[in-house]
């Protein structure tokens, strides 16, 4: 299996770039998904020659186990909740909220964080590429496309050099197009398709999108 792992998300985006070849010089906007998806979505918005920009989306973690993801909230004030998951741990509607408030402090502020007071980039009857360094559930990417379905895009592509098989059947009928690059048999994580998964920092996010503008 080693031969298949990807050596960084660096090289996973310059690879992920060759099958949204046909996005290059277009009117497209690269939004990538902080912090992982960052650095993929660098790579793919420099061979492509398309702007970078991000979505912040937090998970909702369930109380007590908040690895795993009971929703999700996406920069815009949207909002996307597993009904499954909601119901299974029988979690309340004040617990949710409660969830949900803290989440949206820490978006905010990564919004300011990233962007250095610079206003997001224009979405309104654009083609959107939304990219992470994986997808497991699909929690984030949910709402991230829920965001950039409520800015009117003119399409909405999603993009990943890996994905459980799952996720990417569900995503295709929320959005135009997706490209999910690999879909392992046996998916469990999306760290083991990395031979070097760790963690993106806040400040190399706010590198890459300044890179992405000195060369727009």
């Amino acid at each position: 299996m080693d031969d298949q792992l990807y050596r960084d998300r660096r090289q996973a985006g310059a690879e992920l770039a060759t099958s949204l070849s046909a996005l290059e010089r277009s009117d497209a906007l690269i939004l990538g998904l902080p912090r992982g998806g960052v650095p993929v979505a660098h790579e793919v918005a420099r061979s492509l020659r398309v702007p970078l920009d991000v979505l912040v989306v937090r998970k909702l973690g369930v109380p007590g186990h908040r690895e795993l993801a009971m929703g999700a909230i996406a920069s815009g004030n949207s909002l996307f909740l597993d009904a499954d998951t909601i119901a299974w741990y029988r979690i309340p509607k004040t617990a949710i909220e409660a969830v949900a408030q803290e989440e949206r402090a820490e978006l905010f502020r990564r919004e300011q964080t990233y962007r250095g007071g610079r206003p997001p980039a224009r979405i309104r009857d654009r083609v959107v590429v939304l990219i992470d360094d994986g997808l497991a559930t699909g929690s984030t990417m949910k709402a991230a496309v829920q965001a950039v379905r409520a800015q009117e895009a003119a399409r909405i592509v999603v993009a990943a050099p890996v994905g459980a098989p799952d996720t990417c059947r569900q995503l295709t009928t929320l959005v135009d197009d997706i490209v999910c690059a690999r879909m392992p048999e046996y998916f469990s994580s999306v760290g083991q398709w990395y031979r070097d998964f760790s963690q993106t920092t806040d400040e190399e996010v706010r590198e890459l999108l300044r890179d992405n503008l000195d060369q727009s």
